[in-house]
């Protein structure tokens, strides 16, 4: 019994651990949806890479009104940054040269009159 307890503890402890702001990367970010659309993937890839990585939300979707909260590794050195949208009907979005090093929040908002994705940077 008291090997099962020592593993929860050491469990916890290390869960605690990791989601402590000791290992959070420079560029944490969260977005924002306000758009009105569910969004269904989400990717992040270094600037300039003409590829894009897996779809951070997985196999969830991120809803109007909703924020995602992601997070790089400690030791992560890149701060430039391209992000990519796709709605749920397909549609793209895509900002290029994000420095996240500097940027805390992405607010999406689209613009039905022009249907245009917009992201506000704070």
């Amino acid at each position: 019994m008291n090997s099962k307890l020592t593993m929860l503890a050491a469990a916890t402890a290390a869960v605690l651990f990791a989601q402590s702001p000791a290992f959070a990367g420079d560029q944490d970010f969260e977005v924002v949806n306000k758009t009105g659309y569910p969004i269904k993937h989400l990717h992040v890839s270094e600037a300039k890479n003409n590829s894009w990585d897996e779809d951070v939300l997985g196999r969830d979707v991120l809803n109007d009104g909703e924020s995602f909260e992601l997070n790089f590794a400690k030791g992560e050195k890149t701060c430039k940054w391209d992000m990519k949208v796709t709605y749920d009907d397909g549609e793209t979005a895509v900002w290029q040269d994000l420095n996240l090093c500097k940027i805390s929040k992405v607010t999406l908002r689209w613009n039905k009159s022009t249907g245009v994705t917009s992201a506000l940077l704070d």
